[in-house]
């Protein structure tokens, strides 16, 4: 174990429970997407960076896998293991920083971080401590979002903000927020290179989510990072200003599916592979 960034800790312990409810399942589609093109074999080792509570854990060790998970929040760990005992995998978690990983050099046949080390504060940092984790000729994978304005979610968001402060137009993205600091592929493609890795290469593919009800999208948002309820707060929203939202939120999902069955959003996303 080492020392954690106790910044940033408390925030994802605190949106853990609700990461774990929303997020975790409907990200594991993503997870196997990239585990199978960074090209992830049984009995492989595999370690998972910024692990959350097992969206690219868990599909890494259904495809028998033998999975190391590392993240700076125990709660999302305590989550990932009880998620691995209920389908009776073994998954080796440590509490540990990204940044600085307690990990021997060329330990793991792939390396991989989904929606984690995009985040980091040092992010070319995080990525160069998952290569020297990675064997030589071993592979590392970076999954991360694309360009923030066709994330549609974003835009669901946005909108039902606008119900209390219809000023608001979402987030400054100039600067680009460390969320979205590798949404052009080839920034990620050079930071790969950067980090000592060959024949890199970008596939962008489109994830699809399903949100039952527009409560269910917002609580997706919500729980999705510690970002989100901190521009919340910024905005200084009361608690009926709050319901206001929530209920343009299902006033959204509605028109767009006219009130029959759940609602489909995509997200661009860039998967990001190459060879140490």
């Amino acid at each position: 174990m080492t020392q954690v960034r106790e910044d940033t800790r408390p925030g994802w312990d605190k949106v853990a429970p609700g990461y774990d409810k929303t997020n975790t399942p409907s990200q594991m589609w993503v997870g196997k997407e990239g585990l199978t093109r960074v090209g992830l074999r049984a009995g492989m080792k595999f370690l998972d960076v910024a692990s959350g509570s097992g969206a690219l854990s868990i599909p890494a060790a259904r495809m028998g896998a033998q999975v190391t998970a590392v993240d700076q929040s125990p709660v999302m760990l305590e989550l990932l293991q009880k998620r691995a005992k209920t389908e009776g995998f073994k998954i080796v978690t440590h509490v540990m920083d990204g940044h600085d990983l307690k990990l021997a050099d060329n330990t793991f046949d792939v390396s991989g971080s989904q929606f984690g080390v995009m985040l980091f504060e040092d992010m070319p940092l995080g990525l160069r401590e998952m290569v020297r984790v990675t064997r030589p000729a071993g592979r590392v994978l970076m999954t991360v979002y694309g360009d923030p304005h066709k994330l549609e979610f974003f835009g669901f968001f946005v909108q039902a903000i606008q119900a209390v402060r219809p000023e608001f137009t979402g987030p400054p993205l100039d600067p680009l927020p460390p969320p979205f600091q590798l949404q052009d592929p080839e920034r990620l493609r050079r930071e790969l290179t950067n980090a000592g890795l060959k024949d890199a290469r970008i596939d962008q593919i489109t994830e699809p989510t399903e949100y039952p009800t527009g409560r269910d999208l917002w609580e997706w948002i919500i729980w999705s990072n510690p970002i989100a309820e901190h521009l919340l707060d910024e905005l200084q929203l009361t608690t009926d200003e709050r319901g206001t939202v929530v209920k343009r939120m299902e006033l959204l999902h509605h028109q767009r599916t006219g009130g029959n069955g759940p609602l489909t959003l995509t997200a661009p996303i860039n998967l990001g592979v190459g060879t140490k």
